[in-house]
């Protein structure tokens, strides 16, 4: 099956939001759920989707539709089968978010004892 990137991104959002919001509740026997519009105004307040609100319906309807998500007492989930498309993408996407993380917390120029540093503004001067 094949899914736009849009579709791509909207199932590995929605994982990321469920695995989010429940690992506080790990080991507990409540899950929080969303409901659609719920999901929408999440994913736009935080500023993951540009798309206006009605984009974001026709996509998760698609993804109804190829039976990714589902719901279930008005609340979205993803499906036995949107649950293993988003766990098979985290797995390919983990190395570069890990890499990312580890950068961004390390001092780097700890790390490369080699490092020079130039005026930038002479840098400029020869291009």
């Amino acid at each position: 099956m094949q899914l736009t990137k849009v579709q791509q991104f909207m199932v590995f959002v929605l994982g990321l939001v469920y695995g989010a919001l429940n690992k506080r509740l790990e080991g507990k026997p409540i899950e929080i759920t969303l409901s659609k519009s719920a999901f929408i105004a999440l994913v736009q307040s935080a500023g993951v989707v540009e798309k206006k609100e009605r984009a974001i319906y026709k996509n998760l309807e698609t993804l109804e539709k190829k039976k990714l998500i589902e719901y279930r007492n008005k609340s979205i989930h993803l499906t036995q089968k949107g649950k293993k498309w988003f766990e098979k993408s985290a797995a390919a996407v983990e190395p570069y978010v890990i890499a990312g993380e580890v950068l961004a917390r390390a001092d780097l120029l700890e790390h490369a004892p080699k490092t020079k540093t130039v005026l930038s503004f002479c840098q400029k001067l020869k291009e």
